[in-house]
């Protein structure tokens, strides 16, 4: 557990940059610091490895003030992830993975073990492992910015913006594997962003910091969202609070249409007055044949429009009404688990299931 009590950051020219700030990070949580440019919310973070020091206050971990501990100490028991992951270029990525084991003692062939065991819990190769930071993709540099900074198991994890320069389908990614890694190990995150959608999508709470560094708004997603604390927050979380908040919003009980199919590689022979739905031979979807659409051979993916996003059976309804929003035909693409087609739903079906949700909509 982190404690911020009374904890302010003031500079020599009279700046405040945090504003005694008063918070708890529950233990094994991800907490989501969010808010314009120049809140404090990287100050707040980096103030707990003491990369910053406050003016005032005092930040505890587990109960102990953290300026009971050497800076240096302190940091090695605390992951730290930045922007562009800060690889360094003439280290392999086994050799970048293993940096703070071996700082903290250990022998290289248990530090360069460990580095090779988390390619693979961080979702790459174990032959990356030989390559130089320069020969990655940034979604890949990320991960193994991920990878170093859970080598030595730190209980505690600091993000600061760390998805922040990759593009949004890696985003994207690199949030899905942020979750599936703390289902896994239980850490305590501290993640900044200045992006409400990332903070409302991985953080089971969220601080919205205002101008001058003082914490505005703390609490879950659903509320911060649904129950805006003041106008600031309420402008800084966007008019369409409402359609975020359908991320926690489950879709038990929808129920979906079926539509025309044809197969990727097979003979198209006869156009159709209305979409149909191209999948491959396995039932994944791929995109939509328009009306009246002729195909000369076999079906191919050039024949297709692009079909928007997809919808995964149980997850909330925030993707159901993406994806019939998004498609072409109007009609949202309904996958399973397994990304097989299971039929397809339409905006008025999901917003009749809001209605039976009245949390769903926000205070005024």
């Amino acid at each position: 557990m982190i404690e911020f009590r009374d904890v302010t950051k003031q500079y020599p020219d009279g700046t405040i940059a945090v504003d005694k700030l008063n918070l708890t990070v529950e233990a094994g949580t991800i907490t989501v610091f969010v808010g314009p440019s120049g809140c404090g919310k990287t100050t707040s973070l980096r103030m707990v490895n003491r990369m910053i020091e406050a003016t005032s206050g005092t930040i505890l971990i587990d109960g102990k003030d953290i300026k009971d501990s050497e800076p240096a100490t302190l940091r090695r028991g605390i992951g730290y992830v930045i922007q562009q992951a800060g690889l360094f270029p003439h280290r392999t990525v086994l050799d970048n993975i293993a940096t703070v084991p071996l700082l903290s003692g250990w022998d290289k062939r248990k530090a360069r073990a460990r580095a090779a065991e988390l390619l693979e819990t961080v979702g790459l190769p174990a032959e990356m492992g030989s390559r130089y930071p320069v020969q990655l993709s940034g979604g890949q540099q990320q991960r193994v910015g991920v990878a170093r900074a859970l080598a030595a198991d730190p209980p505690i994890l600091l993000m600061d913006e760390p998805f922040s320069a990759v593009d949004p389908v890696v985003r994207e990614d690199l949030q899905n594997e942020l979750l599936r890694l703390q289902g896994e190990l239980d850490k305590t995150i501290v993640f900044v962003t200045h992006d409400i959608d990332e903070a409302v999508r991985i953080g089971e709470k969220v601080a919205v910091f205002r101008k001058g560094g003082v914490l505005a708004q703390y609490g879950t997603p659903a509320d911060v969202l649904r129950y805006p604390a003041d106008e600031f927050v309420a402008s800084f979380v966007g008019r369409d609070r409402g359609y975020r908040g359908l991320s926690f919003l489950e879709s038990t009980g929808i129920s979906v249409d079926q539509v025309a199919t044809a197969t990727i590689g097979e003979p198209y022979p006869e156009a159709s007055a209305d979409w149909v739905l191209a999948v491959d031979a396995e039932g994944c979807p791929h995109g939509w044949l328009a009306p009246r659409t002729t195909v000369d051979g076999p079906l191919a993916e050039k024949d297709l429009v692009a079909g928007g996003s997809l919808y995964t059976t149980g997850t909330p309804l925030r993707g159901a009404l993406d994806a019939a929003l998004s498609s072409p035909s109007s009609k949202g693409v309904v996958i399973d688990g397994d990304g097989k087609y299971v039929g397809v739903i339409t905006a008025r079906q999901v917003l009749d299931l809001i209605e039976g949700h009245p949390e769903a909509v926000s205070k005024p």
